[in-house]
């Protein structure tokens, strides 16, 4: 089924059945309405069927799937302490360790008055923890590939009971090169289960990937394929190389913007931009695959506090960031991969708000432009930008260092009748001819000097005539004789 329909007004989270426990959290989060791909999606998955969901990003697909999971599994619900009563029955896999921990921290808000467990597990941090709360039994586990097959050799995660599995981001999951892990998690898994595939693009890859582990899936799009969102503005700034980072503040500056995500191609991009965005006076910081996953974290946390202006990432964080009413991302580089731009600029605008989505566009990224364009089917406003905000390019230490090499060579060469004046109202100073009369030695001088020719030099002492080794304790030295009885 392919659906573009929107979701009537009238639509209520009350009409899908859903138990008092979990409208009653749905409540505490200010939802009223279901999104299109929520009113959709839930009744599909409440039936049991698979499903194929295609949805812009900041949609609400998280709910789509956890909402209708946890109905599911309400009825094997209990408060045992023995874990074997709380097997994995849900296994909920994404790409990054970034959406993992956003897609946890929905589920428990949307089971938390339910007897329900889930715990989440992803590389980058202690594994004593995580198998821990394994071992004490959780019936929805959210993890990404590579953490999750290192728990099932520890022997601490059984997959033996799952009923229900999600590939969230598929798409970016191979992209990250997730397939080996994917289909070694599947053939763990019960042939009895039902797949459900959320993604906001579907590419080859991914319909090929459905059709070998899905069954007979129901494909719903509440929107054109790898389509935007209609609310958001998107602009490109043409500038020189050279002045992006220029423009990138120009812009924070201009639009008063409080909070940004600002997406770079490099991790080493995004920590070069980072620091010369904190040297101009923008509260900012750079979260890449380099940080730690603690480090990571913090920085996420610190940006939703609204204590960091600037979160300078890299594609790392395109996938699955929640940030409540962003006002707008800047993508410092066109990505080289068109379908990132589409997740990148869906961080901004979701649930309905607005958003700006700003491009620096220099003019060695033409073929990136060409091919984002030729993705969503429509051409972007390209408008020029004069970039006026004075800002120290230190992103050329070299060049920086050869500068002060140079001026200080020029002040290593230049004598002191060639200093430039440094202005009419500085007198100059007064010359004692002392200094510019040739050099004459002092009496007392001379007739020290002759008395050192005239005295008679000192006898120099003899050079020893015994050898090196002898001097060492080796040959030369006398023996000591031993009489022989």
């Amino acid at each position: 089924m392919s659906d573009t329909a929107t979701t009537p007004s009238t639509v209520t989270f009350d009409q899908f059945g859903l138990h008092a426990d979990i409208l009653k959290a749905i409540a505490e989060q200010g939802y009223t309405t279901p999104t299109p791909i929520q009113a959709k999606a839930i009744p599909v998955v409440l039936g049991g069927r698979d499903v194929m969901g295609a949805a812009q990003t900041g949609t609400g697909k998280t709910a789509g799937f956890s909402l209708p999971i946890i109905q599911r599994l309400l009825p094997l619900a209990n408060t045992s302490a023995s874990p074997a009563r709380h097997p994995v029955r849900a296994l909920i896999l994404t790409p990054t360790r970034e959406l993992a921990d956003q897609v946890a921290a929905n589920v428990q808000s949307y089971a938390k008055h339910t007897a329900l467990r889930s715990a989440v597990v992803f590389g980058g941090v202690d594994m004593n923890p995580q198998s821990a709360e394994l071992r004490r039994g959780v019936e929805i586990l959210i993890a990404t590939p590579g953490r999750l097959l290192d728990h099932v050799q520890q022997k601490t995660a059984n997959l033996g009971q799952v009923q229900m599995l999600v590939l969230d981001e598929a798409d970016r999951m191979l992209d990250m090169g997730f397939l080996p892990d994917l289909q070694r998690i599947l053939n763990l898994l019960p042939s009895e289960r039902q797949t459900l595939l959320f993604s906001a693009t579907f590419s080859p890859e991914i319909k090929k990937l459905a059709s070998t582990y899905l069954r007979n899936p129901q494909t719903i799009e509440v929107a054109r394929s790898n389509s935007t969102a209609t609310n958001v503005t998107q602009i490109v700034f043409e500038v020189a190389e050279g002045d992006k980072t220029g423009a990138v503040v120009q812009l924070i500056r201009e639009r008063s913007l409080k909070q940004v995500i600002v997406f770079c191609n490099s991790k080493i991009g995004a920590s070069r931009l980072a620091r010369q965005l904190e040297r101009d006076g923008v509260v900012a910081t750079a979260i890449h695959g380099d940080r730690t996953q603690s480090e990571r974290m913090q920085a996420l946390d610190a940006f939703k506090r609204g204590e960091i202006e600037a979160l300078v990432a890299t594609d790392v964080a395109a996938r699955g960031l929640d940030i409540a009413e962003l006002p707008a991302v800047i993508n410092f580089d066109l990505p080289f991969n068109a379908e990132d731009y589409v997740h990148r600029i869906g961080r901004t605008g979701r649930a309905g708000a607005s958003g700006d989505a700003l491009s620096l566009f220099s003019p060695n990224e033409r073929k990136q432009l060409a091919d984002i364009e030729k993705l969503i089917k429509r051409p972007l406003e390209v408008q020029r930008l004069a970039v006026d905000t004075p800002v120290r390019h230190h992103h050329d230490e070299r060049g920086s260092r050869r500068d002060r090499d140079d001026r200080g060579s020029r002040r290593r060469t230049t004598g002191a009748h060639e200093r430039p004046s440094h202005g009419a109202h500085h007198r100059q100073q007064p010359i004692d001819d002392f200094f510019l009369k040739p050099y004459e030695p002092s009496p007392s001088a001379v007739s020290a000097s002759a008395k050192r020719e005239e005295a008679p030099a000192a006898p120099q002492k003899p050079a020893s005539k015994q050898p090196l080794a002898a001097l060492l304790g080796g040959f030369g030295m006398p023996r000591k004789t031993t009489s022989s009885t």
